[in-house]
């Protein structure tokens, strides 16, 4: 049950952050304004709070981990927000981040 925790608060952070990164740029970029600008602010504010919610207590780790959702998320929020079509060097760079979150957060470790 701790992992699939874990898998969705990893989830809701990406969706705060990537939301939140994706709103400021279409307020700055795409001239759409402060009020997306704002709420862009906010919804990185909720990752930050969203990601202490993970029940291992390393910050080191979890933002490394997070790191790695964070690329295949961005590729993700892409596709279905902006027509973004990642070519396989993506996907395979993706997985392999992937890969990763799963050696550093869910790996055997003793106490």
């Amino acid at each position: 049950m701790t992992v699939v925790r874990s898998i969705v608060l990893f989830v809701l952070a990406a969706i705060a952050e990537i939301g939140g990164a994706w709103l400021v740029w279409q307020g700055v970029r795409e001239h759409r304004g402060l009020a997306w600008i704002g709420a862009g602010i906010v919804a990185l504010g909720i990752y930050g709070f969203v990601a202490t919610l993970q029940p291992d207590a390393n910050f080191g780790r979890i933002l490394a981990a997070y790191g790695g959702v964070f690329v295949a998320g961005s590729l993700l929020w892409g596709m279905a927000l902006d027509g973004f079509r990642p070519d396989r060097w993506d996907v395979i760079g993706a997985v392999t981040c992937l890969v990763g979150v799963a050696l550093i957060m869910y790996a055997p470790r003793t106490a």
